[in-house]
Parts: structure tokens; C-alpha cells; sequence
């Protein structure tokens, strides 16, 4: 243990060494039927044993983080005083490493006679030094223009890594330099996440919870996301993650491209309607993308976005249609994802969400491993399936439109894959200057298989996820919907019938 931890926190891949064990022993003793503090208290101690410092300045902060990691693996906020309800949360005994200030005089101010940068600050933040000029934390407003007025360009902005990744400007910080996130703008991507370099910002781990249902004998039903497909390697098929999560007592898995098929059957309908009437339509598959729509862009929200719930809602609530006593666990790329789970507005929703590595360290804590297996097994179509993938949703709805005799010729549509191309183009669409017909929005640069929480680089999965989907039979969406029966089954984010609304 001792040696492992001195090699840890290096960079992102020993912070997700860090996490996964965590969580790892977390479900172990909640399947031991052991989870006490007593007992999370010797993973603290075990990780961080003293009475030297392993990689924080003493060992004090180093156990208070880790209370806190051991906190989210159970669901919980890190910090117990904070009420938050986002997903996403801060440790803060983690952020303080970062520098508090955006702009830095560097060494190359002359400490020119003008002092131009003091003459435009508006704030009083900068005063001359003994060397060069200076700027104080605590008044600048980070607003540039001392920057902007250097001859010779001694003043350089240097954002922290977390509001970097930020697409809505979600982030800011307190008087001590402690990340703070504005729950009115989040709209949950989980992209500062991993941007993190010191692995400060973490999302609520709800497997403890899924171990809890499957220990009380619940039929708990894993949905896997169309991104799965290639996350674990060429060999690893869908069966094969099925068959590991099987062992582990899942009932069963479903894989969410059957959801796909469902929403692009539904939503080219909405589509079609659309077109005839002359309004823009935006996707609603991404939950992210959903949020930024209803924090930022309200009016988009409410008269152009889909009603079509996304796949993971209709697999989830197509389960519960056929047994309301199932529990419904989403496991995917995307953080977003969990706050779908724990929306009000959406009915039947997936009960959990979790991550591809918090799937594993799930299957880990029993010593599970996936393998590969000969079985065919496939509920999609190459439509549902291709979901994962910018563009894929687009294509399939496109796709179900023809196959319902709709003429899509001449259809102008927009992807958008990545937080600042989504939010330029509902700009445009809100200024009544966006050239498309519809609009495919996805948070993640391509799509869903460029999610936080992938299990491997984005270029190797879109490699064995090809050889994968190469494999898949030619079916048609509304011909694979058949073999399901749906009856009085709604795809409607409030759960309504047509002519219910």
C-alpha cells in the first residue's frame, strides 16, 4: 500500500488509480455489509498511514481529502456542512493549489516611468513593487485592461484549469481561492472534472446504492449506453459487458440503442410536424445540452426543443412499463447523466447513473472481471447504435423520417458537438439568424463517445468501436421497434399520452 501511494497524484491517470480504489473498497464492505465509518476510517489510514505526508503537505489534509472521496463514492457531498444537490461537487481541502488571480506581472516589466497598467486599472489593484509592478488578488476584477495596456506585454492571464473547461462560465471562486460552482449555471457536464489537476472536483458516486437494491433482492436492471461499444477493446462485445454484470447480480442489461431507436421514431414525427409548421427543432438526448437550454437559453428550452424523452429515459421507463418494481441503473461515458436520474420533471427516468469506471470498480469490488464472450446479442439498430457519435442522433431521426415516407431532401441540419459550438448556435437561433432546420446538440466534443467519463482515449474507442459496429445486421429502426410491445407507452418527458397533453 505504502509504496503505492508515494507513486499516486502525479498526474489524471494516478488520481483515477486513487478514485477507483476508493470506491473499489467502498462497495466491497457495502457487500461485506461492513460500510461503517469505522471501517472507511481505515481506508483513510491505510491510504495515508503517516506519520509522513505521502503526496500533501501532512497528513491532516491528506486524510481530510480522502474523507472526502470516500464521502462522493458513497453519494454524499464531500464537505457535510454544504447542502448542495448538484451531482458535481468540490472537496475543498483538495483546491488550493491553484493561484487565486487570473492576471500575473511575469519578469518581463520594465517597471516602466509611464505605468500604463497602474493608469487603467480601474480597481486600484496594481502598485509598483520593489522590482516590477504588482497586482492584488484581492482587488483585481480580472477584467484585462492592464494587460491590454502593457508595452510590453509583461502581463499574462492565466485561467485555472476547472473555469477553462467550464462551458457556461459555471465557476468562480471564494476569498481563499476554493472552486465554487454556481448551481443556477451547471449544467452538469462534468468537464471540469478531469480538467482538475489536482482531482478537487468529483461527481456523487451512486453505486452503494445499486449494491443496496441488488443485496435486497430487486430485480436491478443495467441499461449500457451506445457508446459502450468499443470502451473496453475490440473483443469486448455488449454480451460480454452484459454477461460480467450478470455475475455481479444485475438481472439483466439492456442496451440503450434500443432507446435510440425509440426516441428517433418519436422525435421524427416532432420533426416532421416541425418542418411543416416552419420551426426549428433542437435534439433533447443530451442532458446537458438540456440544461444549458433551460438555464441559459429559456425560450429555446420551452418552443424549440424536443419533447422526445432521451434513450436512457425511454429503455428506463419501457422497463418499467413492463415491471414497475424494477430498479433501472444507466452506465455510460456521461456525468450529466445522473442529474437526468434526479430530475422531477422527467417521469420513469433511470433510478442510478453511473460511470464506465465506476461500473468496473463495482465489478472489481467482487472480483469481477469483463470478458470476452461468444454470444450474439443485439437489441439496436446501427442507427440506435451510432447515438454515441456526433451526428449519430441526426442521422437516425433522418432515418426514421424516410422510413415513415417523409421526403428529407433539402433538410438543412446543424451539428453541434462541443460546449461552445452549442452555445453559438442557440445564439444564432435565438436571434433568428441560424441557417438549419434542426439542430443535433451534444456537450461532449464527438458526442457522447467524447464523454468525461470514457473508459479509454477517445481515438482508441472509435477504433474497436468501428471493428464492433461492422458486425451489427443492417435492421431498420421501425422494424426492430415491432418486436417490442409498447402498447400505451409513452416517449413524452412528462409521462403524458397524445392527446393528454
Amino acid at each position: 500500500m505504502k509504496a503505492w501511494v508515494r507513486s499516486m497524484i502525479t498526474n489524471d491517470k494516478q488520481i483515477v488509480e486513487l478514485k477507483h480504489f476508493i470506491l473499489r473498497e467502498v462497495c466491497r464492505l457495502e457487500w461485506e455489509g461492513r460500510l461503517t465509518p469505522e471501517e472507511t476510517e481505515k481506508i483513510v489510514y491505510g491510504v495515508s498511514p503517516g506519520p509522513k505526508a505521502q503526496y500533501r503537505c501532512c497528513v491532516y489534509k491528506e486524510r481530510e481529502i480522502l474523507r472526502g472521496r470516500i464521502r462522493l463514492a458513497q453519494g454524499l457531498n464531500p464537505e457535510p456542512r454544504n447542502g448542495t444537490k448538484n451531482t458535481v461537487a468540490v472537496i475543498p481541502a483538495a483546491c488550493d493549489d491553484c493561484p487565486i488571480q487570473d492576471y500575473f506581472v511575469t519578469d518581463i516589466c520594465r517597471f516602466c516611468l509611464g505605468k500604463p497598467c497602474l493608469n487603467s486599472c480601474k480597481f486600484g489593484a496594481i502598485s509598483p513593487g520593489d522590482t516590477k509592478m504588482r497586482i492584488d488578488p484581492m482587488k483585481c476584477k480580472s477584467c484585462g485592461l492592464c494587460a491590454k495596456a502593457c508595452p510590453y506585454g509583461a502581463i499574462i492571464h492565466q485561467e485555472r484549469p476547472c473555469k477553462k473547461a467550464c462551458p457556461v462560465g459555471a465557476i468562480s471562486y471564494d476569498e481563499a481561492g476554493v472552486c465554487l460552482i454556481d448551481d443556477k449555471k451547471c449544467i452538469h457536464c462534468g468537464h471540469c472534472i478531469h480538467s482538475c489537476p489536482f482531482g478537487a472536483i468529483g461527481s456523487k458516486i451512486y453505486a452503494v446504492e445499486v449494491i443496496r437494491a441488488i443485496k435486497e433482492g430487486r430485480r436491478v436492471v443495467a441499461m449500457c449506453a451506445p457508446a459502450t461499444e468499443g470502451q473496453f477493446g475490440r473483443e469486448i462485445t455488449m454480451a460480454g459487458v452484459r454477461a460480467a454484470l450478470k455475475k455481479a447480480g444485475f438481472a439483466d442489461m439492456v442496451e440503450v440503442g434500443l432507446g435510440g431507436d425509440m426516441t428517433a421514431a418519436f422525435e421524427a414525427r416532432e420533426w416532421i410536424e416541425a418542418r411543416r409548421e416552419g420551426k426549428v427543432m433542437t435534439t433533447s438526448c443530451c442532458p446537458a445540452f438540456i440544461s444549458l437550454l433551460r438555464h441559459h437559453f429559456p425560450e429555446i428550452y420551452e418552443n424549440n426543443k424536443s419533447t422526445t424523452v432521451s434513450p436512457m429515459v425511454a429503455v428506463s421507463r419501457y422497463l418499467k412499463y413492463l415491471d414497475p418494481d424494477c430498479v433501472t441503473v444507466f452506465i455510460g461515458p456521461c456525468i450529466a447523466k445522473k442529474s437526468e436520474t434526479r430530475s422531477a420533471n422527467i417521469k420513469d427516468s433511470a433510478d442510478y447513473a453511473l460511470t464506465y469506471g465506476e461500473m468496473v470498480a463495482l465489478l472489481d469490488s467482487r472480483d469481477i472481471s469483463i470478458e470476452p464472450v461468444d454470444e450474439p446479442y443485439q437489441e439496436a439498430s446501427l442507427f440506435g447504435k451510432r447515438f454515441a457519435g456526433s451526428g449519430g442522433v441526426a442521422g437516425a431521426v433522418m432515418e426514421a423520417m424516410k422510413e415513415l415516407g417523409e421526403d428529407t431532401s433539402g433538410i438543412k441540419v446543424l451539428t453541434c458537438a462541443g460546449g461552445e459550438e452549442c452555445r453559438k448556435a442557440m445564439l444564432l437561433l435565438r436571434a433568428g439568424k441560424l441557417d438549419a432546420d434542426f439542430v443535433e446538440g451534444m456537450i461532449c466534443p464527438g458526442g457522447c463517445v467524447g464523454g468525461p467519463s470514457k473508459h479509454q482515449t477517445e481515438n482508441l474507442v472509435i477504433k474497436a468501436r468501428g471493428e464492433l459496429l461492422s458486425k451489427a445486421d443492417g435492421r431498420k429502426i421501425l422494424e426492430n421497434l415491432e418486436k417490442y410491445p409498447m402498447g400505451k407507452f409513452s416517449m413524452s418527458r412528462d409521462g403524458s399520452l397524445p392527446g393528454e397533453q
